[in-house]
């Protein structure tokens, strides 16, 4: 499914929030549940931003208001960071949606309003995307969202709306034009091995140009990119059993446990973190 066919807002399931809404508006957000990560400030968060932003390489930013919205975002205020972001406009629209996604993946209990912050961030993302096609922080979170909205509602039935086609054609775009953007390297293999579980790889192959060979090459490259990305080695970990089930759950044992070892240096990493040793623990 080409970009410009595509209609987030025809996805919204019954009762969510539809156009001229914003589902952040009437979010009553979770609060950060840790107080054992290192809180930053704009000196430090600068200071650190390579490393904060591994899988993402971007600029510092230059508007003190806008780093002390990225500052609330690590700190794992998610819900300041929204507001804030969304008032910057444009300028705050990577926060924003950095921060709703990461916000619902991890910490948003009630499933309907999960669904409909990522059509939010997927609504948004692609209308910057429009404006700015080359713009990566706009696709990636795009298709991070509408990835996670589409494992919310069932991989099979994302495919059959075509979700499938979308996110991998946008992940695609991402890594020609920013080759060592890591986390779209995991995002995209891990698309691939979900497809290979779901229908098959003959299947997938035919149909979506998936292979296991491709998820894994995609994986190794991504955790080479950034080797402290906890939530790439889960997910690594994940889709060995996807593709070659209880054969290779010792090895993916082992990537949890790299995932857990991890120091985490913001709100994000040390979420990741704590699902690594609940993994190990289950």
């Amino acid at each position: 499914m080409a970009t410009q066919d595509f209609q987030p807002l025809s996805l919204l399931p019954p009762g969510c929030h539809g156009p001229g809404t914003d589902a952040t508006a009437t979010t009553h957000w979770v609060p950060f549940p840790y107080d054992d990560v290192p809180r930053l400030d704009r000196q430090n968060l600068l200071a650190h931003w390579v490393r904060l932003h591994a899988g993402q390489t971007g600029p510092a930013p230059e508007s003190a208001t806008l780093a002390e919205g990225w500052t609330m975002y690590h700190n794992g205020e998610f819900g300041q960071a929204v507001a804030l972001g969304l008032q910057l406009g444009a300028e705050g629209l990577a926060l924003a949606n950095q921060a709703t996604a990461v916000y619902a993946n991890y910490l948003e209990p009630r499933e309907r309003v999960r669904l409909a912050l990522f059509l939010q961030v997927a609504e948004r993302a692609a209308g910057q995307a429009a404006v700015e096609p080359d713009n990566c922080h706009a696709l990636y979170w795009e298709a991070y969202a509408l990835g996670r909205y589409a494992q919310g509602i069932s991989v099979a039935r994302a495919l059959a709306q075509g979700l499938g086609s979308k996110v991998k054609l946008v992940l695609e775009r991402v890594i020609a034009l920013q080759p060592r953007h890591a986390d779209a390297h995991l995002a995209l293999g891990a698309f691939h091995a979900e497809v290979i579980d779901k229908v098959g790889p003959l299947v997938g192959r035919m149909t979506y140009g998936v292979r296991a060979e491709t998820a894994r090459a995609l994986f190794e490259r991504g955790l080479a990119l950034n080797p402290a990305s906890a939530s790439g080695w889960m997910e690594y970990g994940r889709a060995l059993l996807m593709l070659e089930g209880d054969a290779r759950l010792s090895e993916a044992t082992q990537l949890y446990e790299k995932a857990a070892a991890v120091v985490p240096v913001d709100a994000r990493e040390r979420l990741d973190v704590e699902l690594a040793r609940a993994g190990l623990r289950d």
